[in-house]
């Protein structure tokens, strides 16, 4: 029977990623998968795991990570901010320098809503003098 030390819940965007972290040497998994196989851009996989750079756990722990919604920039940083959450619920001294350097905060940025009459969000449609 596997334990969870750690739970966190993570959002970015439409994406919503649920973290479990348990004991191990350092493994992640997102959806099944292993992260550089999930993310293969580089950039994607550095970012899900910048909170354990940050508290020098990086092969501590084995991640389980489940991921939906959104693209993958998105999954991406709803991953960082689960993670970040679920280490400050193992280890309350992490919750500092994962403060510090953001990795707590809920990005709010989200796409703006179309709206009616209009071509987009914002867009208008041409306009007709005549």
């Amino acid at each position: 029977m596997l334990k969870n030390l750690g739970i966190g819940t993570g959002r970015r965007k439409t994406a919503v990623a649920r973290v479990y972290i348990r004991e191990g040497e350092g493994k992640i998994t997102v959806n099944g998968k292993e992260v550089t196989q999930y993310f293969p851009q580089g950039e994607h996989v550095m970012m899900v795991r910048q909170p354990l750079a940050v508290t020098a756990s990086e092969n501590k722990f084995d991640i389980l990570i489940n991921v939906q919604g959104g693209g993958s920039h998105g999954q991406a940083g709803a991953c960082r901010h689960g993670l970040a959450r679920a280490l400050c619920q193992i280890e309350q001294a992490h919750y500092a320098s994962l403060r510090s350097n953001g990795y707590l905060t809920r990005d709010p940025r989200m796409v703006e809503r179309k709206k009616y009459g209009q071509a987009g969000a914002r867009r208008r449609f041409q306009f007709s003098k005549r």
